[in-house]
């Protein structure tokens, strides 16, 4: 009788459950970035709730298993997001029974993204969450892996930077003033980035755990940072 050797496991159970995590924070922010909250007089989304811990456990991800590793989660979180986009989308055209009608148009305005709004949301994801991890990762080149707070305070300005003027723009361009729009990209830059800001303890604690536990340090520096290279 033949014996079937068990595959070895490729990925390690952390290193699955910060993508599950990583994954599950972008389907959310979509989902609830269409409320709008007021505080302080600032207008921002829902999403400020959990979007930014996408770019936390992005530069987990990135400090501790380097940019391949990352790149591939990033790949994983944009495809789960389709799926869900998808899921929504199909959900919304299926006729709706005869005593749950009048709820149909409450679902299109909660969950009914415009296209326009889906492609700006999956657009500047890839651009943000790339540039941010490329950008932590020569970071840790330069600094001979020292300063982690300098590095992942610096990458999430520069990444969530890239992610705000690209969503902002393409989502908004056109239907509110220069100065809105200025004020909006300038608002949601600044809060997402006080986020970070103030998980860099948090992030501290997860990464040096990460490292002992894993054995690994990754340093980036033979590494192919083609984003398409999967």
């Amino acid at each position: 009788m033949h014996t079937m050797e068990q595959s070895p496991q490729r990925y390690s159970a952390p290193f699955v459950v910060i993508a599950a995590v990583f994954a599950t924070t972008l389907v959310v922010s979509n989902i609830i970035a269409v409320k709008l909250v007021g505080i302080g007089g600032l207008t921002i989304t829902a999403a400020i709730v959990v979007f930014p811990i996408s770019y936390i456990f992005g530069d987990i991800l990135t400090e501790v298993y380097g940019y391949a590793a990352a790149r591939r989660v990033i790949w994983l979180g944009f495809a789960c997001n389709l799926l869900a986009v998808i899921a929504i989308q199909a959900a919304q055209v299926l006729p709706a029974a005869s005593f749950w009608a009048d709820n149909q148009e409450a679902y299109t305005t909660i969950l009914g993204a415009t296209p326009r709004l889906l492609a700006a949301s999956f657009i500047a994801y890839l651009f943000g969450e790339f540039v941010n991890s490329f950008v932590l990762a020569k970071l840790k080149i330069v600094t001979a892996g020292r300063w982690l707070w300098l590095r992942t305070i610096s990458s999430t300005l520069i990444g969530q930077g890239v992610d705000t003027v690209i969503f902002a723009t393409l989502a908004f361009v056109g239907t509110m003033s220069g100065g809105d729009l200025g004020r909006t990209i300038v608002t949601q830059w600044i809060a997402k980035s006080m986020y970070e800001a103030a998980a860099t303890p948090l992030t501290y604690v997860v990464v040096d755990y990460l490292k002992r536990l894993e054995g690994i340090d990754t340093y980036d520096r033979e590494t192919n940072f083609n984003p398409l290279s999967v």
